[in-house]
């Protein structure tokens, strides 16, 4: 078997830059005590998909052709620890480039370098152990881009089953939205709110300490919602809780 690319580049995503560099900074800790080297190249911004999916194209164009002149033309795998914007450059770019003959071919490149954090971790380095101990109770969410976008979901899983000290919890009806989806939660703010209402229902009835997630705009919203009820339950990235239980 040829050996697992071990150079990678980190898309650091805006939410991870603006309000969680912890999580950031977590997911270099952890791939760099695998043995890989991470360049996170300069000038990233956002991958487009707020105005994306707002209807706004010809903008989400423009921040989309800036992110294929950051990562460049190499074959080197782009971690990013974000099933939302995994899935938006993986499935939209090459959408909103089909008809460009320069950035078109560009965008299906790197559509097939995008690789989420926990897919590259256990699907390409074959690592589900990472030496971590944390001695708390999870519940794990899977969240919509990942899950249904991605196909992430046993790989996390994989890796909080060999966290020693971690008890994962079940939740019911797990892949229940937990009523984010970016400016969803925005424009039908009603519906968003009933909708995580009955997911802080399902994570607080397990008992659990945190609600584990690999996309922090997920847990931002869970996480403002469980503060707002009084919760003593919080959220955390795996990659921030691996890396805390390696350290």
């Amino acid at each position: 078997m040829p050996e697992p690319p071990r150079n990678v580049s980190l898309f650091v995503t805006c939410l991870l830059d603006t309000l969680f560099p912890d999580v950031a900074q977590a997911v270099v800790d952890v791939l760099e005590a695998q043995g890989v080297t991470v360049g996170v190249p300069a000038g990233q911004t956002c991958c487009g998909q707020p105005a994306f999916n707002a209807g706004y194209w010809d903008e989400a164009r423009a921040m989309a052709r800036h992110t294929l002149d950051v990562f460049g033309d190499s074959d080197e795998p782009v971690i990013i620890p974000s099933g939302s914007c995994g899935a938006m450059i993986e499935h939209y770019y090459p959408e909103l480039f089909k008809d460009d003959p320069e950035y078109g071919p560009r965008a299906r490149a790197l559509a097939g370098r995008i690789v989420e954090f926990t897919q590259y971790l256990v699907d390409v380095l074959g690592v589900t152990d990472v030496g971590a101990r944390v001695d708390a109770s999870v519940v794990y969410h899977p969240s919509c881009h990942a899950l249904r976008g991605l196909h992430i979901d046993r790989q996390p899983r994989a890796l909080l089953e060999n966290v020693r000290g971690l008890r994962v919890l079940e939740q019911a009806n797990p892949e229940t939205c937990c009523g984010f989806g970016g400016v969803f939660s925005v424009k039908m703010g009603e519906i968003s709110g009933a909708m995580l209402h009955n997911r802080l229902d399902a994570f607080e009835a397990t008992g659990a300490d945190w609600v584990v997630g690999v996309d922090v705009s997920c847990l931002m919203h869970i996480e403002g919602g469980l503060r707002k009820r009084g919760s003593a339950m919080r959220t955390k990235h795996l990659a921030l809780l691996l890396a805390e239980g390696i350290r």
